[in-house]
């Protein structure tokens, strides 16, 4: 459960200086991200090919969305999931110190009823193109990640994200200032921890700290933001597809007094009707499945129905009579 905004201040965790970096126009880049999969779970790319101006633009125009009125901000669609959410995250009590738009993402333009007024013609252009932008970079990463892990079919991953039913999404996060906290220098918890159910996810945000993520031994470590890159998060449905090689990371945000912070996540998902198991090409000679199969559609409906903190993947692993 996410913490109240009525609840104690947190204590920030400390900072982590061991994210991989990796550019992704440096020779070997494949092995460095498999590594990182296996390894953290997490990591950020650079040399990603998205121009800064168009990740400022999206920036600019989603804050002015966040500081329009609640009227206003309410006409974009109540989040039903998709839609504009305040506090509430789900519909299964959990709550957080945010705001966020939520939106499904397709191979045709975002065309939502609040995005086609005149008015917002700047921001619909901004999401459009950075849509665009970072469903390419997910998919170049993901081929990336085919070829380090060795498998001829270097689209078998990225074609789930590219295929014209795939269920992916853009969720913009705004973490307002938390006033009573400034006496107290301390921490909200924005956003609670959990792992991300879809392949991959593709994180930014506008230089304001918060994000933190559990290491293998069960610690919380705090992530510096970086402007040059974009974090990426290893997913639930990645960690069935490679047989629990690369491991989904458990991250959660806190939010400060002084500072808002705004993210941008594009979470990168398979067609809801795509039966995941563990590639074939992943497994070694006589290595057993660790999960059961099933649908997205399945899993999605299982990680809407559970509280944000659950480890879902549980109730999908094999068990001994299976």
């Amino acid at each position: 459960m996410v913490v109240l905004s009525s609840s104690p201040a947190l204590k920030k965790s400390a900072i982590f200086s061991g994210v991989p970096e990796i550019s992704l126009s440096e020779p070997g880049s494949d092995s460095l991200l498999v590594r990182a999969c296996e390894d953290l779970g997490f990591f950020k790319v650079t040399d990603h090919g998205i121009p800064m101006e168009l990740i400022a633009k999206l920036e600019e125009e989603a804050l002015k969305f966040f500081a329009s009125s609640e009227s206003e901000k309410e006409l974009f669609g109540r989040a039903n999931p998709f839609g504009y959410g305040s506090k509430c995250i789900g519909s299964n009590g959990d709550v957080g110190w945010v705001e966020y738009l939520l939106m499904t993402v397709t191979s045709e333009p975002l065309s939502m009823a609040f995005l086609m007024q005149p008015s917002a013609s700047s921001f619909r252009f901004a999401l459009n193109e950075y849509i665009l932008a970072v469903r390419k970079l997910a998919c170049q990463i993901l081929e990336l990640m085919a070829q380090g892990l060795g498998i001829e079919q270097t689209d078998v991953l990225s074609k789930l994200v590219m295929d014209e039913e795939s269920d992916s999404m853009l969720r913009l996060n705004h973490y307002p200032p938390c006033l009573m906290l400034r006496e107290q220098n301390g921490f909200l918890t924005g956003f609670g921890e959990h792992t991300d159910p879809q392949i991959i996810s593709l994180l930014r945000s506008n230089n304001t700290a918060g994000l933190e993520i559990s290491l293998r031994d069960g610690s919380w470590v705090s992530v510096l933001p970086d402007q040059e890159a974009f974090f990426v998060n290893v997913g639930d449905s990645l960690q069935v597809l490679t047989n629990g090689k690369f491991r989904s990371v458990r991250h959660r945000v806190l939010a400060n007094g002084w500072k808002s912070r705004l993210s941008m996540i594009y979470f990168a998902g398979p067609p809801p009707g795509e039966r995941l198991a563990p590639l074939p090409e992943v497994m070694e000679e006589g290595e057993q499945s660790q999960y059961r199969e099933f649908t997205w559609r399945e899993y999605k409906s299982c990680a809407y129905k559970t509280l944000l903190g659950d480890n879902r993947l549980d109730l999908f692993h094999k068990r001994g009579d299976d």
